[in-house]
């Protein structure tokens, strides 16, 4: 017996390192920089019935988005032969399970052992390209799902090892990045197969049954610690609503609201009240508000434990279809990050006054998702950069927020170089710093916000850009200050400044500057609680300006 708990623990283990060398795997052939650099990805394994098992280091906006892309897809092969040895799918349909929007594309890999399904490995990747109206595959101007590129809804892209060849020329044709687009597709396939082989190494060196023994007791034991977890916390009925300000085509703003329930070992998020579905791309789908509600449940319950199917068992999350956080078809979600972390802030909101000591004050809430296209100088080739920004996170009730850190949904990920960027794009980078603008001032000050400054180098550049805190700020509490804008400005030949917080294929010119400022977070404390060393210290940092500095707190030591 104590030998089969050993074993059980071992392999427990080994299939969380399943999910890890797939994300290597990942990184290692895929051919865009928001892949290989910026790991704007997630990859994992789930049983046989689509319970997550693993999830590697990525993106967090993807939590859950592995399993119920699985799911989905034996809803859609239903029959005990629809799925065999060999197959391979895809999928990036935004209204089921494992949608976000269209350029989050989905891998899925049936793993059997004779002909026995006993898992699935998958990986879910931004590709650079996936058609649409605009370079990039971005927009902040669509209207409907058939404006955003194309929509794969759980397509077999191999049949029993053969792949369909149909579907890969589509792709060819229809993106404007064939080549890297299709290398992110084989990428995609490859960490896949990597995973699924390792599971089967796994059996081929345990056994059938005591992998699916550890299995079931690897969900087991996320779901019990879980639980525990919930029952040490305050409980109650905690309520908060936030806003977004605008979706893209002239409307907003769009009330956000969430009801969250701790009743001894279970969770009950409701967002009953949230506004309904915009007719821009704000929207996200019900899979991207599970994926919130999970990222703020993990937050507060027992985030050092590996995430996996069983940790959410307890965690119910509510809210009628059609609203902003539920989108339905053909609603367009090409920025439905922009809600998602939204949904994950207003849970925390609620949860913060309770439980300050894991939670901090609001964020910069904001992708500030980035896509700049064009043609090289030197190359003469056509080049799309994307990529999120960094940002200040809020203050908490003992430490000053974190500067320049990606937002709440972005999670593991990276900037791209700026040698790297400056080598591949039309532009080079003149300034990146951090804000030393008012705001997020307190006790423990929220963490800075970033200033970026791309010069463009080739003969015109289109700028995609959207971003939210443009007219709201970063909440601050008990009696700290609120914290700063996102947005962009555009600085013109003529001199002119051009500010935008949502725009699509913006024109610029060679030698113009796109100027990109995310906000500053929120500050916890009053100022005047702030040490006049720290004070000092800020300054030097160029946190803030000494002008700043003497009206909020007086003249620093």
């Amino acid at each position: 017996m104590q030998d089969d708990l050993f074993t059980t623990e071992i392999i427990k283990e080994a299939l969380v390192a399943i999910g890890d060398e797939m994300f290597a795997a990942l990184i290692r052939t895929s051919m865009s920089p928001i892949i290989y650099e910026t790991t704007d990805f997630a990859v994992g394994a789930t049983d046989a019935r689509g319970n997550l098992l693993a999830q590697g280091n990525g993106v967090t906006g993807f939590l859950a988005t592995l399993d119920t892309a699985v799911q989905s897809t034996l809803l859609h092969y239903p029959a005990p032969d629809d799925v065999r040895p060999g197959d391979i799918f895809i999928t990036n349909s935004p209204y089921e399970g494992g949608g976000t929007h269209l350029s989050d594309v989905v891998i899925l890999l049936p793993v059997f052992h004779g002909d026995r399904l006993i898992a699935w490995t998958v990986n879910k990747a931004h590709w650079t390209e996936v058609g649409g109206a605009f370079a990039g595959s971005a927009s902040t101007q669509s209207t409907d799902i058939f404006q955003e590129g194309l929509h794969f809804r759980f397509l077999k892209l191999y049949e029993e090892g053969r792949i369909n060849r149909g579907i890969v020329e589509i792709i060819r044709a229809n993106v404007r990045l064939p080549d890297s687009t299709i290398g992110d597709l084989h990428a995609g396939v490859a960490a896949c197969r990597v995973g699924g082989n390792r599971v089967l190494e796994l059996v081929g060196k345990y056994g059938l049954e005591p992998v699916l023994g550890a299995m079931d007791e690897l969900l087991d034991y996320g779901e019990r610690m879980t639980r525990a977890a919930l029952a040490r916390l305050p409980q109650g009925v905690f309520e908060a609503e936030d806003v977004i300000e605008e979706d893209g085509v002239g409307n907003g703003p769009f009330a956000i609201r969430v009801k969250v329930t701790v009743a001894g070992d279970r969770m009950i998020a409701d967002f009953t009240g949230t506004a309904d579905q915009a007719k821009g791309p704000i929207n996200t789908s019900l899979a991207g508000l599970i994926t919130a509600a999970r990222c703020a449940f993990k937050a507060v319950t027992d985030p050092d434990i590996p995430a996996n199917g069983g940790c959410f068992r307890a965690l119910e999350v509510i809210c009628p279809p059609g609203t902003i956080l539920s989108a339905q078809s053909p609603a367009p979600v090409s920025v439905y990050y922009e809600s998602m972390i939204a949904a994950i802030e207003v849970m925390w909101r609620a949860l913060m006054p309770h439980m300050p000591d894991r939670l901090p004050v609001g964020h910069t809430r904001s992708v500030g998702a980035t896509f700049i296209s064009g043609i090289h100088p030197r190359s003469g080739a056509l080049f799309v950069m994307g990529e999120p920004l960094l940002g200040g996170w809020g203050a908490s009730a003992g430490a000053d927020g974190d500067n320049g850190q990606f937002c709440c949904g972005n999670g593991e990920t990276f900037n791209i170089p700026v040698e790297l960027a400056e080598s591949r794009y039309g532009f080079e980078i003149d300034r990146y710093a951090f804000r030393e603008d008012a705001g997020g001032e307190g006790r423990y000050r929220g963490g800075r916000g970033v200033i970026l400054d791309y010069r463009v180098t080739a003969e015109e550049a289109f700028l995609t850009f959207s971003s939210t805190r443009t007219v709201s700020r970063p909440w601050a509490a008990a009696g700290g200050c609120e914290g700063s804008h996102n947005g962009a400005v555009i600085l013109r030949a003529d001199g002119s400044e051009e500010p935008h917080t949502m725009v699509t294929g913006l024109r610029v010119a060679k030698g113009e500057t796109i100027r990109l400022l995310t906000a500053t977070g929120g500050g916890y404390g009053p100022p005047a609680e702030r040490p006049a060393a720290a004070v000092a210290r800020d300054i030097r940092n160029g946190f803030i300006t000494v002008d700043r500095a003497k009206e909020v707190f007086g003249r620093p030591e």
